[in-house]
């Protein structure tokens, strides 16, 4: 197998708190590293490139695809991850956040953050002296942007003049990285939002400078026929983050027009196999939860960001993503922390 050691050496050592920390080159090589290791994994290939490795996992907020990816993609490479949750440790209570990260750094290789403020994570990066992964903050996504990339590419063969549509809340973490990461990879990115959740200017803009380079075209519309006409994928994410939950009246108002349902998924106009559906989940389809069932309770609704008959269709690509989330991870893990040489891909 041909190896590409100096080029992979450009990501020892480093951290991935946002996208636009690595260059469009570096996100396409974490994309197909991504999707060597699954090829590994489907195999049963041993690829223990973290062998003796020990990391930190905080989070500040639950996770089921999160914990779970970074906990197999850690023990499947050979390395130690050790969950520590809000109530195990005195992150930014009893302790700073420079504090605990100077400790940890000592302890651990590598720390995987999944929390509020984006600040945490950057100062966890900046005074541990080990590499700092960004597993989730109110700003950024960008782990998720790996996974989902991948399921694109698996899906349509390549990245590259795809053209995506993000509909629901457009100044979330999510909408923010897939303007980014879209942007920097050459991705015709539309968000699709009532005007009163546009994104913010300063991410516009800095998705805008990527997007001369790249030839991404960028659309920010509150029109759904503009919006999605002409989307290879749709996707969405839940209308109501976590620590936002005092905001369910004002999101049903404004986001209700922007279900995701076959109505929507035709405006597209495109042919089913140049179609898919996708959402990094939880996803709010039905009344099966205790959410989902509050919600129905007070306001009589029984799907939310999407529909149960979208959420099941053919079209629906969510289950694949999930599954990518750990393939992607193995990969940031991998390039920033693992052997010198890692496979060329």
């Amino acid at each position: 197998m041909a190896y590409q050691g100096q080029e992979s050496s450009v990501f020892q050592g480093r951290s991935f708190l946002k996208e636009k920390d690595f260059t469009p080159k570096e996100l396409e090589y974490l994309i197909n590293l991504g999707l060597h290791l699954k090829s590994l994994k489907k195999q049963n290939i041993p690829h223990h490139y973290l062998e003796g490795k020990n990391i930190a996992l905080l989070f500040e907020k639950t996770s089921t695809r999160t914990r779970s990816s970074f906990t197999t993609a850690a023990v499947d490479m050979g390395a130690h991850p050790e969950f520590l949750g809000s109530h195990d440790i005195q992150l930014g209570k009893k302790e700073s956040v420079e504090d605990t990260a100077k400790v940890l750094g000592r302890m651990y290789d590598a720390i995987e953050f999944r929390g509020f403020k984006q600040k945490t994570v950057e100062d966890l990066a900046k005074f541990s002296g080990v590499p700092v992964w960004n597993g989730l903050t109110d700003d950024w996504h960008p782990t998720q942007m790996i996974a989902d990339y991948m399921t694109v590419k698996e899906t349509f063969g390549k990245i590259k003049g795809i053209t995506l549509t993000f509909v629901g809340d457009g100044r979330n973490n999510m909408a923010n990285s897939f303007l980014v990461a879209s942007a920097m990879l050459g991705v015709n990115i539309h968000i699709l939002a009532p005007k009163e959740l546009f994104p913010e200017q300063s991410v516009i803009d800095t998705a805008k400078g990527f997007a001369k380079d790249s030839g991404s075209e960028i659309l920010i519309t509150d029109d759904i026929d503009k919006g999605v006409k002409g989307s290879n994928v749709i996707y969405t994410d839940v209308w109501v983050s976590m620590g936002e939950e005092d905001k369910w009246d004002e999101r049903l108002k404004l986001l209700t027009p922007y279900q995701v349902n076959m109505d929507m998924l035709k405006k597209a106009q495109m042919p089913d196999d140049q179609l898919i559906f996708m959402h990094c989940l939880p996803a709010y389809h039905d009344t099966l939860t205790t959410t989902t069932h509050d919600v129905y309770e007070k306001y009589g609704i029984t799907e939310m960001e999407v529909t149960d008959e979208v959420f099941r269709s053919k079209y629906a690509r969510q289950f694949e993503e999930a599954e990518n989330r750990m393939h992607s991870i193995k990969a940031i893990m991998a390039a920033t922390l693992g052997h010198m040489f890692i496979p060329e891909v």
